[in-house]
């Protein structure tokens, strides 16, 4: 559970670092799950690539419909633009989402020890529910940037009540892709939200035309086991990792079951 200094350092910067949150032997399953999983799956089954700049092109069937599912998504320099894969399989997968929380028993197990929706009840949210999750690589030498955005953009409820809890499965450092905040950007408006399209696909709705705050993130080098918590509007962002070593790491959002969930929201589950 948290402290009031934590809820309030949370409450002030938007964020909140907790050290030794897992544990070696969770962090151990969750990785060695993952690697299983990996194994077992078969990369034939779709091209599915999961890329944060180029959202709109990339929201496939396959993407829009892993709500209630376990789905694997590719590094988009993980496949060539002749469709072959530049890397073993093991080091093509981006992540790993959205539904494994509640659908595989090692992960459900993992994360039901953690009571995350209690620390979500400390943070105000009244009736705490585990919408999506996700085992993120950021493998090595093509881990993908994820551009600065607030997570509210993609979980939007009304009001906005998304928190996300992202735990280093490995050490994070700026040589591989660590996260970068905007401490106490939180108070911003949201900026957009992406939901789906009338048309079909999906879309960017912007909310607020002002731009980003000249502010210099703030970077969030942790050691393996760490946790994280990210406040729905609190921009942040992680650069590509250019290094020879992964950043693996698992994230799960909250959202208040008594705010309205958008109907246009991209992702949607019955779990």
């Amino acid at each position: 559970m948290l402290s009031q200094t934590q809820i309030s350092s949370f409450n002030k910067d938007g964020y909140l670092v907790v050290e030794n949150f897992l544990e070696k032997e969770q962090r151990k399953l969750l990785i060695n799950r993952a690697k299983d999983m990996i194994d077992d799956f078969d990369p034939t089954s779709t091209s599915s690539i999961f890329t944060t700049n180029e959202q709109e092109r990339a929201s496939d069937e396959y993407f829009l419909k892993s709500g209630n599912q376990i789905r694997f998504f590719f590094e988009e320099k993980a496949i060539d633009s002749s469709g072959n894969f530049t890397v073993p399989k093991q080091q093509s997968i981006n992540k790993i989402g959205h539904a494994q929380h509640a659908l595989d028993p090692v992960y459900k197990k993992v994360i039901n020890s953690l009571d995350i929706p209690s620390m979500g009840k400390q943070l105000g949210i009244k009736k705490p529910r585990q919408l999506q999750s996700m085992h993120i690589f950021k493998q090595p030498n093509i881990g993908g940037e994820v551009g600065l955005h607030q997570d509210s953009t993609f979980l939007y409820t009304s009001p906005m009540s998304c928190i996300g809890f992202w735990m280093a499965l490995e050490d994070a450092n700026i040589e591989n892709g660590c996260l970068q905040a905007m401490t106490g950007g939180h108070t911003l408006p949201l900026k957009k939200r992406f939901k789906l399209a009338q048309s079909g696909g999906t879309e960017f709705e912007i909310l607020d035309e002002s731009p980003w705050p000249d502010h210099e993130l703030d970077l969030l080098e942790v050691k393996a086991g760490t946790l994280i918590i990210l406040h729905g509007q609190l921009p942040h962002y992680s650069a590509e990792n250019t290094s020879n070593k992964s950043r693996q790491a698992y994230s799960i959002h909250l959202v208040d079951s008594n705010c309205h969930y958008a109907e246009d929201n991209w992702l949607q589950s019955e779990i």
